[in-house]
């Protein structure tokens, strides 16, 4: 590429840029670094994938898991009663009955202000969420922890855990979502900090009650953020060619809202 005569080196590189971005349909930063997640979030659980396969998580996985339950009782997590009662309320907000319960409830909220393309994405980002979730399952199908009782009935395989995958998938996708459409920093700091503590949360719960692996939760937030990575840089194409809707429609003049 040739740059005009004469041209900063500084405007060069300007000028580099935006052939770039303009060659691959990108021209703000948020499809880059979306994308940049997705190759990030997915070499992390693959890497992750072949550890757990080649056993060599196994120290790490029972180090964590009993240094979390008392030393004379495996059966006896670590903490207060309340606090173990805390835990499997944490660990409910990720179950498949309360995300699908979420995502039903935004969905009507979108169907209703006529945000049809944000409610297709949040329902394809959620629903593929959890065919990706049972297929990776049903591949590695890695037994459950047997080194201490379990603190709540567990269905499936181990790896990767579904509620960290699932409630990465669904919380980042709503969260992102919500400071799409609100200009304030603080606001979009706000709802983005409150979908990764509640993802944080879940999965840390799943381990603290015996049900997973170390391993299989952090695998559950790699491929959870990759997958919600992928849809919003998806969703930020759509919404340049005005197929994703994400401002507030404006008031109409001289009329309050109802």
């Amino acid at each position: 590429m040739k740059f005009p005569a004469g041209q900063p080196r500084h405007g060069a590189v300007q000028h580099l840029y935006r052939n770039l971005t303009l060659r691959l349909g990108l021209t703000e930063a948020g499809p880059l670094v979306t994308l940049a997640l997705v190759g990030l979030f997915g070499w992390g659980f693959v890497a992750l994938a072949g550890e757990v396969m080649d056993h060599d998580t196994l120290a790490f996985d029972r180090t964590l898991l009993l240094a979390l339950r008392s030393p004379t009782d495996p059966a006896d997590p670590l903490g207060p009663a309340w606090l173990e009662e805390s835990a499997r309320d944490f660990t409910g907000l990720g179950g498949h009955a309360i995300l699908g319960l979420v995502t039903l409830a935004t969905l009507g909220y979108l169907l209703m202000t006529r945000r049809r393309g944000a409610a297709a994405l949040v329902f394809f980002a959620v629903a593929g969420g959890m065919v990706v979730s049972a297929l990776l399952k049903l591949g590695f199908e890695r037994p459950r922890p047997d080194l201490v009782p379990h603190g709540v009935r567990v269905y499936t395989a181990s790896f990767p855990s579904g509620h960290a995958m699932l409630s990465a998938v669904t919380y980042l996708t709503l969260g992102a979502l919500l400071a799409r459409v609100h200009k304030p920093r603080r606001v979009k700091v706000f709802f983005l900090g409150l979908a990764v503590v509640l993802t944080v949360l879940i999965g840390l719960s799943r381990i603290y009650l015996g049900v997973h692996w170390p391993s299989d939760v952090l695998a559950g937030w790699c491929v959870g953020a990759c997958w919600a990575s992928l849809c919003w840089y998806v969703a930020l194409l759509l919404q340049r060619r005005g197929q994703v809707e994400t401002e507030a429609p404006p008031a109409t003049p001289g009329r309050s809202a109802t």
